[in-house]
């Protein structure tokens, strides 16, 4: 018996495809929004920057002395290295963490009047801040809409066939296509969140997937519902109002 091949997707497929996927993750995830807790743009940007190599959980614990000690760029530029060290030791590499908050107050300073300036193009260029870290602070500091690739969305992404592309910069590029402009920071949480609740890196939990009829990867990983179930990962226990958009 022989079986007919199956027809590639076309783009306004894709795009269909790709919007349901959309809405079904805002309905499965209504509460999603930014895992780092924080009140002010400095402070999710430090918190960002943060966050590297360790996870958010550890760095919402650490954050509450941190900002309380620094209250702005300021604070941060005329630290002492080693008080900051100190605060900061929980979060692992914290010597490196440390000089780069440092270096990060004092280019706020510096070029920005001790602010956090509120377009891409300009906070790219603040020490250790790349694309991903400026869209986390873009969209929920500032309500500028972007898409953070990190290995959850890219890993996602490639399930879903939105993209075939490895680089962070290609991922958001055509990711980004796909879907309206002002929907970008949303995506970024409801993918990130998938990723880390249900789409898991080594086995995912096809078998409890809301998207699973709309995903092609569907059977990458356990597709028994009950044995699906245990793989899936709680949120962490957070504040009502932690993380929320300023704006």
């Amino acid at each position: 018996m022989t079986t007919t091949p199956k027809a590639p997707e076309s783009r306004l497929a894709l795009v269909r495809r790709a919007r349901r996927v959309h809405r079904t993750l805002a309905e499965t995830y209504p509460d999603a929004r930014a895992e780092l807790d924080f009140t002010t743009p400095l402070e999710l940007l430090v918190a960002t920057v943060l966050s590297a190599q360790t996870t958010d959980v550890r760095v919402n614990q650490t954050t509450p002395e941190l900002f309380a000690a620094y209250p702005d760029a300021r604070a941060y530029a005329a630290a002492n290295p080693e008080e900051l060290e100190e605060i900061l030791r929980p979060l692992g590499f914290f010597r490196a963490k440390a000089k780069a908050v440092i270096g990060l107050g004092a280019a706020l300073v510096e070029r920005f009047g001790g602010e956090v300036p509120g377009r891409l193009e300009d906070l790219v260029t603040l020490p250790g801040v790349g694309r991903k870290t400026a869209n986390v602070v873009l969209g929920n500091a500032f309500g500028v809409p972007g898409l953070t690739v990190d290995t959850h969305f890219g890993r996602v992404a490639r399930r879903l066939a939105f993209t075939t592309q490895e680089d962070p910069v290609k991922v958001e590029t055509e990711v980004g296509e796909l879907f309206p402009r002002k929907e970008w920071t949303m995506l970024s949480h409801h993918l990130v969140w998938h990723g880390r609740r249900v789409c898991l890196a080594r086995t995912p939990a096809c078998g409890a997937c809301s998207i699973a009829h709309l995903c092609p990867s569907f059977g990458a990983g356990e597709t028994d519902p009950e044995k699906a179930a245990k793989l899936v990962r709680p949120a962490p226990d957070r504040s009502p109002t932690a993380g929320l958009p300023l704006v």
